[in-house]
């Protein structure tokens, strides 16, 4: 049964498993943020609750 001989496509099977996880990762960390963290402090106007049911 040549199906049960995995010489001709585990070597193949391990190279695309091993692409699918490099490839994306690889895609994602090549964009860079095109925005800077702001760095402002945020300043606390009214610190208490303006709910209705305060």
């Amino acid at each position: 049964m040549p199906q049960l001989n995995p010489k001709p496509w585990l070597f193949y099977l391990v190279i695309v498993w091993l692409i699918f996880p490099i490839l994306p990762m690889i895609k994602i960390l090549g964009h860079t943020s095109m925005n800077e963290p702001n760095t402002k402090t945020v300043k606390m106007v009214n610190p208490s609750w303006s709910w209705p049911w305060q």
